[in-house]
């Protein structure tokens, strides 16, 4: 039995989660950070020193963080090869993307534009920032659309770890109030992955909480 501690508004639980559920996977997941607070007790950071989720602990074994370690780490335990290629080639290929959306969409993503369109108060929002930050995010959104012109996921023809650490984030980047320019073949990704039922239970997840 997998056990994962973080709550399920947390875009890195998200991603896990999907994972999850794309695998089928038993778990029990505890409510840990923003108002539920605990990520600063002992024997959370016991497990994770940063104080931070998601963390996974698959039966006696040591707890893992990091949510690319995690995704890593199931997709080799349980996932037979389909998320993650045992050929060596393929698998560096992957990493690739599931990399470059770390680096490049997550983080010019999650803090810059969601936090400051949704966690910051209208008067404390500094709306040349976001407009600065969806100008680079848009970059990299690019380079995702000519992936999508030519392969219908982003490390080619498989569904793979690289779509749960980019695909995870499009669920807000498309809810928000923001301005998005036409990208047609990114588009048609996420209706994908709104076709996976995995995807609309895990990622497709309110966040009204967390607005300031």
């Amino acid at each position: 039995m997998l056990k994962i501690w973080g709550r399920k508004t947390s875009s890195n639980v998200q991603a896990l989660m999907w994972c999850v559920g794309e695998l089928g996977l038993a778990y029990e997941r505890y409510d840990i950070g923003h108002r539920f607070g605990g990520n600063d007790s002992a024997e959370f950071l016991a497990m994770n020193p940063n104080g931070l989720v998601p963390v996974l602990r698959d039966g006696d074994n040591s707890p893992v963080f990091e949510t690319g370690a995690i995704l890593r780490y199931l997709a080799a335990r349980y996932a037979d090869g389909c998320f993650w290629p045992q050929d060596l080639a393929l698998r560096a290929r992957v990493d690739m993307w599931a990399e470059w959306a770390k680096i490049n969409v997550a983080l010019g993503f999650t803090a810059p534009v969601f936090w400051q369109v949704v966690r910051t108060p209208a008067a404390q929002r500094d709306n040349t920032a976001v407009s600065q930050a969806l100008a680079r995010l848009t970059h990299f959104l690019r380079i995702a659309e000519s992936r999508f012109e030519q392969d219908p996921w982003l490390a080619g023809n498989d569904f793979t770890l690289a779509d749960i650490q980019f695909g995870h984030l499009l669920y807000r980047y498309y809810d928000i109030a923001i301005e998005r320019p036409p990208l047609p073949a990114l588009a048609a990704y996420y209706h994908r992955l709104q076709q996976r039922p995995a995807y609309v239970e895990h990622v497709m997840v309110s966040y009204e909480e967390l607005r300031a």
